[in-house]
């Protein structure tokens, strides 16, 4: 009796030569499969959009999950009104190209009609949370995707990768649903949504290493560039409209590049020369800092400032 030969198992490309798939084949398509499960089980979700890397990649893996259709859900960006040009104007640039639909919630509408009040730091990001839950809301979405990674900051690392909020937009840490053999439980009560972290397992290396095998395209601030800054509590951070007369005085300009992008008053700059997606891999793998601990004052407020926020109903 003659042995049947089995056919050769197709190779994936930029995997190892005997076809298994490397770290990024497995975080692409773990990414793919939350996005398609969440959205065969939630009936109005939405996408978190800034413009930011984080966005962008999961943006692409959403992009890639439903070719060769469209995205079929709108985008969501909560504008704090403080952010960068070239983030906004890579923001507009995508969701033309994609054919996407974008809802903007403005902080500034709401300090304009007294609904908040500017902090004495100045700093926005805080105040997006109402703006967010008023905006899903409004909306009625049921199911928020957001670009968090546990590997951000400590109570990102606590959250589930689907993650309930109750009829006040809040989450409860001590009550989160188990996620074992990759199921995934976006089932809720009217009223409430969840969130969900199609990147919660990558890394800040895995994102940029992700990024530099899909040529995926992201605004220039995240690579070096001149830019005027000054130094508030070792950070680095960027002249612009908002800037005090006493801190822009001391700028001077300094090649710089961004690890994330935020609020442009709490977001700080990096020192370096990494001009392309190569060079920011090789100084992201030599780094021992998370781009939030090192870059993000709002973060700093106090040891446990991020799952404050998030409790409350932030990203």
């Amino acid at each position: 009796m003659t042995t049947p030969t089995l056919a050769p198992t197709p190779s994936i490309p930029g995997a190892p030569a005997d076809g298994t798939p490397d770290l990024l084949d497995v975080l692409e398509a773990e990414g793919i499969h939350i996005i398609r499960e969440a959205t065969a089980e939630l009936e109005r979700p939405v996408l978190l959009f800034s413009g930011g890397k984080d966005s962008v990649v999961m943006l692409h893996l959403a992009s890639k999950a439903f070719w060769p259709a469209p995205v079929p859900f709108p985008v969501l960006h909560v504008d704090t009104g403080h952010n960068f040009p070239e983030v906004l104007a890579f923001r507009d640039a995508t969701v033309e190209r994609l054919g996407l639909r974008l809802e903007v919630a403005s902080v500034q509408d709401y300090i304009d009609d007294g609904r908040l009040t500017e902090r004495p730091d100045g700093t926005r990001n805080p105040l997006q949370t109402i703006p967010l839950l008023d905006a899903i809301a409004a909306h009625r979405f049921d199911g928020v995707f957001g670009g968090g990674r546990r590997d951000e900051e400590k109570a990102r690392a606590k959250e589930r990768v689907v993650s309930l909020r109750d009829e006040f937009g809040q989450w409860d840490p001590r009550n989160q649903r188990p996620e074992l053999w990759h199921l995934y439980n976006p089932r809720h009560r009217p009223g409430e949504h969840v969130r969900v972290f199609p990147l919660s397992n990558w890394t800040e290396l895995d994102v940029w290493r992700y990024i530099a095998r899909e040529e995926i395209e992201l605004p220039s601030l995240y690579y070096a560039h001149e830019r005027e800054v000054y130094e508030r509590d070792g950070m680095l951070l960027a002249v612009g409209p908002h800037t005090s007369e006493a801190e822009a005085a001391q700028a001077a300009p300094r090649s710089v590049r961004y690890r994330t992008v935020g609020d442009i008053s709490c977001t700080g700059a990096v020192e370096s020369d990494a001009a392309d997606v190569d060079a920011v891999v090789v100084e992201v793998a030599a780094s021992t800092l998370t781009e939030r601990g090192a870059t993000r004052a709002d973060d700093r407020l106090s040891e446990a400032a991020m799952e404050d926020r998030k409790k409350e109903g932030y990203f």
